[in-house]
């Protein structure tokens, strides 16, 4: 039995998340019978005023690192594989004239008109976004977690730390977003002069539209963004309900990735079709509608009403076929990578305690 005395150190248990706090104690266990790791963390420079509680000095530490670049790299091998599904629903949220067609018969038609590589465009830029724009969700959330922890884990809490990550997140990010949709739709013919896209990469593009624009067009689409923060605080509130009760089934064994895949698929499918209107306004507000009976100030709540005078329901839906398919392929991914990213991660940090 290994004894090991600690003035200040955490248990982390990277599928629950939950976090125990010890102040000089004797550690003689460095397993978890639960889910088969924890990850030891020795703190020199804080000391907890009492154990059990937390406070801020805690809350940004390793475990908050790891998560966030599990998150951002898992969203990055996501949205590489299904990247194409993405280009298909900004067309169909765009293009008004197109005529209703499935995923495949679009993705046939963009490469024969303008090339395989049309289906990549703007991959770089999304990526380096996502990258940035997952980092900041993911510490931020797990952060929230820790001090929220003395009250335990329940759907309340985490719906309201969802939110707050992401109303951190698109204040935080929403110019590299409106960037990213321009970028996409250079294959678009517009008879509209600011829709025309000058620029070729992330940093030429927010430089191009703070310059001929004005800095507040870099945050165009705030609105709905913020009303959007929605779907990410249902789909991981969903996903932490759903991951609790199936940890709880698999006992002492840690679940497949193929499950967290089925999580994250339910959890975004939940959030998808509740949000997809106030997305497809989003994307409108970003790029620039075409509407000429309507003004180009026009806001969310505009946009949303004259699509459903001439469209009716079926045009606050369009598009979702694609986007469903794309954004839950991709969260369902990105779910199953960052878990097992996060969960190699723990592991070879713990290893590294015994060096």
């Amino acid at each position: 039995m290994l004894f090991l005395t600690v003035i200040d150190c955490q248990f982390v248990d990277a599928h629950q998340q939950t976090y125990i706090y010890y102040q000089d104690s004797q550690v003689n266990s460095l397993s978890n019978p639960a889910h088969g790791y924890v990850f030891l963390l020795i703190r020199r420079t804080s000391i907890l005023k009492m154990p059990g509680r937390v406070n801020s000095e805690n809350v940004f530490t390793y475990e908050t690192l790891v998560h966030a670049l599990s998150g951002a790299a898992g969203s990055v091998v996501a949205m590489t594989t299904f990247f194409p599904l993405d280009t298909v629903r900004s067309r169909l949220q765009l293009e008004e004239g197109r005529e209703a067609k499935n995923t495949v018969t679009i993705i046939r038609e963009l490469i024969r008109k303008e090339g395989f590589s049309t289906l990549y465009r703007g991959m770089i830029p999304v990526l380096q976004s996502l990258c940035a724009s997952n980092f900041v969700y993911f510490y931020t959330f797990h952060g929230l977690k820790i001090l929220r922890s003395s009250r335990g884990q329940n759907a309340g809490n985490d719906l309201l730390m969802a939110s707050i990550a992401g109303i951190i997140n698109v204040l935080t990010t929403t110019p590299l977003w409106v960037v990213n949709t321009r970028l996409k739709m250079k294959g678009i013919e517009s008879h509209h002069e600011h829709n025309r896209t000058n620029f070729d990469t992330l940093y030429e593009g927010l430089i191009y539209i703070w310059k001929t624009e004005g800095i507040q067009k870099l945050w165009a689409g705030t609105l709905p963004s913020l009303l959007l923060v929605s779907n990410p605080a249902i789909q991981f509130m969903t996903y932490e309900a759903i991951k609790r009760r199936i940890a709880k089934n698999f006992g002492t064994v840690p679940p497949p990735a193929v499950v967290f895949f089925v999580i994250g698929a339910i959890a975004k499918t939940v959030a998808t079709t509740v949000t997809y209107p106030l997305q497809l306004a989003q994307t409108k507000l970003r790029h620039g509608h075409k509407y000429s009976d309507l003004s180009p100030k026009a806001g969310t709540l505009q946009i949303l009403l004259h699509i459903f005078k001439r469209n009716g329901i079926s045009g606050l839906y369009k598009g979702m076929e694609a986007k469903i398919l794309q954004t839950v392929l991709t969260a369902a991914l990105m779910f199953s990578a960052y878990e097992k990213i996060a969960a190699f991660v723990f592991k070879l940090l713990l290893r590294k305690q015994y060096l």
